[in-house]
């Protein structure tokens, strides 16, 4: 080990032991990276310094967690992704027998990919004329970055990053005309926001009927997504769908577990 990589180790020893973030289950290119932004902010040039200068500053080590952790989301993110959810996934589920229906959008970032998952159920609902079945659906939206579960929490976005939903949607959805919209209370009832880290922490629940984690897994070393892979499939009830980012795929116990749904989307299901 160089004295560049024990600075290193002993910077993510002190990361881990201050913010709880484990920086040895991401890739460790894109953690530097991100950890060298915060250097140059701070205006030092080590790894070593760089720790001192954490155990000086408190409000640094919030700063850092921030930029450590990943939001890169958007309203219907990947459309032909949303559409094979709203064509083929929730039809599905909307059939399942079962009184309460779960899903869980892991790494939910500010919210718009929970909230996105509302609408859809609820105007494929409303189409079909069942639109008091919502309540049915509950979301659990976790993420590991408290400024983002905030905004999540606020449910007040931008006007012009809605531009990518359909205006269906966005008229349904959303309350208010103008540069501030906010989700409507039918939509935001189901969504439950919590924070998880999902390098350390177990999910809430065992019996989803829908997982979404997109876009997430790729930032994690392959040992820490193998273990990733088997927490969701592990979390799904018979039938259960996950869909993942379209840049990531399947390895490891759990792809034993789930048949590939759609191979361009990224959707697998838990047979029933």
């Amino acid at each position: 080990m160089t004295a560049d990589d024990a600075a290193f180790a002993a910077l993510a020893r002190r990361i881990a032991e201050t913010s709880g973030f484990t920086v040895e289950a991401y890739k460790d290119k894109c953690i530097r990276r991100r950890i060298a932004v915060r250097m140059r902010a701070c205006g030092v040039h080590s790894y070593e310094d760089y720790r001192r200068f954490l155990d000086r500053s408190p409000a640094e080590i919030e700063r850092l967690r921030d930029a450590l952790t990943i939001n890169v989301t958007r309203f219907y993110r990947n459309a032909d992704t949303w559409n094979a959810v709203r064509r083929v996934v929730l039809p599905d589920l909307f059939e399942c027998p079962r009184v309460e229906l779960r899903a869980w959008s892991a790494g939910c970032a500010s919210g718009e990919e929970p909230y996105t998952l509302a609408m859809l159920a609820a105007d494929y609902l409303d189409q079909a004329g069942r639109g008091g079945e919502l309540a049915r659906l509950t979301i659990d939206a976790t993420d590991i970055d408290r400024g983002s579960l905030e905004r999540a929490r606020a449910a007040v976005y931008r006007a012009e990053g809605l531009s990518e939903m359909p205006q269906e949607l966005v008229a349904s959805g959303f309350e208010g005309s103008g540069e501030d919209r906010r989700v409507s209370d039918r939509i935001r009832r189901r969504v439950q926001i919590h924070p998880l880290d999902l390098s350390r922490d177990a999910p809430l629940r065992t019996d989803y009927d829908l997982i979404l984690c997109r876009n997430v897994v790729i930032y994690f070393d392959r040992p820490m997504q193998e273990r990733l892979f088997a927490t969701f499939s592990g979390a799904l009830v018979r039938g259960g769908y996950l869909v993942l980012g379209k840049v990531e795929t399947l390895f490891g116990a759990a792809r034993e577990r789930l048949a590939l749904v759609d191979p361009r989307e990224r959707v697998y299901r838990r047979p029933a």
